[in-house]
Order: structure tokens, then sequence, then C-alpha cells
């Protein structure tokens, strides 16, 4: 393969990276009024989601607690079949 084919590659790939890492790590910018509406939205999840609403995270951390809850949810799911 020609390298010259392989440069744009490169920087097409680079800025995908760079605004994905940028994106995943954006500080979080609700308000205290926001965070304690978010945590009451969350009580009828239980206390622990409504409690993680008061934190400051990144979307990166939020997107690691969804995934980990969908992953306790389906091992939930399984074991009552």
């Amino acid at each position: 393969m020609d390298i010259l084919k392989l440069i744009p590659l490169a920087v097409v790939a680079y800025i995908v990276v760079y605004i994905g890492y940028n994106v995943l790590n954006a500080p979080d910018r609700r308000n205290a009024g926001q965070k304690i509406g978010d945590a009451v939205n969350e009580l009828h999840n239980g206390p622990d989601k409504a409690a993680r609403q008061l934190e400051s995270r990144t979307p990166g951390d939020k997107l690691q607690d969804a995934v980990k809850d969908e992953k306790e949810d389906v091992k939930k799911a399984l074991n009552q079949q």
C-alpha cells in the first residue's frame, strides 16, 4: 500500500480518537440544583443510583456505570429463569 494513502487515514484516525477522548472526559457542568433534580429522578432505581447523580462525573464515568448496571441486570434476569 502506498504511504501517501496511509497518511490521510492516520490523520482521520487521530482526529476520531482525539474527539472521542475529549468527549468522554468532558467535565460535569451541572449545577447543584440539576444534580439534586437528577438524584430525585433516579430514586425509583434505588438510593445508590440516586447518590451517583450527586457526584461530578465525566460522560466516560457515566458510561462505565451504565454498562455495570446493565451487566448486573442481565445476571439477575438469567438467575430468575
